[in-house]
């Protein structure tokens, strides 16, 4: 370790805080640079290191992170309460999903090849400004302090609290992955959201199916409300979905997922320090209407290695200021609940271009198709929720346990 700079005197280019999706990401992209050095800082074995988990986001196949997806599909369907079905060819996007080892292995495969990236696995233990940058104190699994100096440092350590917000939900969920005695999926067609379960006197649930055999899934249950479950109860909302909704008979889970995912309308602010920035959903890359993470987490990624390279340290939003505004506006809408949240979501995808659809998910439409968006939305509702959110405080949150999924 002594010959690589920010473990010794010298400090490197970057300091690279976690190895979750978006340290990855970033530690993945700095290290294509031919002239910045890099240390990322990853968490040994133990219990700072989280569970496996599934990231999934929509993409034209057009990214290198190919080796890393298990699975994708070109057809979505969504359900509404009523049972009826529609599905959607979002050509030229399919939906993608990655799983974390994977990912791990991908990126790490490649940093082994980069002279200019250092992975030090330690415990991050505190971030303190210096003349010269930053200087990251860590642990490591000896239990020897260890000091690393950047230039810049990027953390995408989960925040303890999260900021002020008017209004705050939570998609938290359980998923099986499970086998089947017999063929049961169509590996063509997720399902996105499927609103043929028990609908919560706050907020809305849904099943969600992602096929990867004919016999193999991943099975979901998933809540959009104020206060997640008990495990006992997502194992019981599964049981239902799995045999009285899906139909699938025998099965077997191979194992199981968990987690709660924030969804808030706060100000996520992204410098912390003169030189450091934070990343991922601790620098507001999770949608705060849909709980997506990994698309804006590899836009922000490349944006930085850009700005890096070009000479200039920052952490550009994620998302843009009308995706923000939008977002505040249906989460105070479906918290209210002056918009019915299965209906809604349904009608979308009953009334709004596959394509179009999934790119103002992503943030990714112009004024004018988000316009002729929001008029297939229940305009009332909507329009008395954009006048009153610009009176509404923001107050500060309880802490929030932080998921994977999208």
């Amino acid at each position: 370790m002594n010959g690589h700079p920010g473990l010794s005197g010298d400090p490197c280019d970057v300091a690279v805080i976690g190895g979750g999706a978006a340290g990855l990401s970033l530690a993945h992209r700095l290290g294509a640079s031919a002239s910045l050095t890099v240390t990322l800082v990853d968490a040994p074995e133990g219990p700072l290191r989280p569970a496996e988990r599934t990231w999934c986001y929509w993409d034209r196949d057009t990214d290198d992170l190919g080796e890393a997806v298990s699975a994708s599909w070109s057809r979505l369907r969504v359900h509404g309460t009523d049972g009826r079905a529609v599905t959607v060819e979002p050509a030229p996007l399919s939906y993608r999903m990655v799983r974390s080892r994977d990912f791990e292995r991908l990126v790490h495969s490649r940093l082994a090849r980069s002279p200019r990236v250092r992975v030090v696995r330690a415990t991050a233990d505190d971030v303190r400004s210096t003349a010269s940058g930053a200087e990251v104190r860590c642990t490591t699994p000896q239990g020897r302090t260890l000091l690393i100096r950047a230039r810049s440092v990027f953390d995408s350590r989960p925040r303890r609290v999260l900021p002020p917000a008017r209004t705050l939900l939570t998609q938290h969920f359980r998923g099986w992955f499970v086998g089947t005695d017999t063929e049961r999926f169509d590996p063509s067609v997720a399902d996105l959201m499927d609103f043929r379960v028990p609908q919560p006197r706050h907020g809305l649930a849904f099943g969600y199916v992602l096929p990867l055999a004919p016999d193999r899934a991943l099975v979901e249950y998933t809540e959009f409300s104020r206060t997640p479950l008990t495990t006992e109860a997502y194992e019981t909302a599964l049981t239902h979905y799995s045999r009285d909704v899906l139909g699938l008979g025998p099965l077997t889970v191979e194992s199981a997922e968990q987690g709660c995912i924030p969804m808030a309308d706060a100000r996520f602010t992204r410098r912390a320090g003169p030189s450091v920035f934070r990343i991922g959903t601790a620098g507001g890359a999770t949608r705060p209407a849909t709980g997506y993470t990994f698309a804006a987490v590899q836009r922000q990624s490349r944006a930085i290695a850009e700005a890096l390279d070009a000479g200039r340290a920052t952490a550009p939003a994620p998302h843009g200021r009308r995706a923000l505004a939008m977002d505040a506006v249906l989460l105070r809408a479906l918290d209210t609940g002056r918009v019915d949240g299965p209906a809604f979501f349904t009608d979308l995808f009953r009334r709004v271009p596959p394509e179009r659809l999934l790119r103002f998910l992503d943030g990714g439409t112009s004024v004018r198709e988000e316009w002729g968006i929001g008029l297939r939305t229940p305009l009332l509702p909507m329009l008395r929720t954009a006048v009153e959110i610009p009176f509404l405080p923001r107050r500060p949150t309880d802490p929030r346990p932080e998921g994977r999924r999208r």
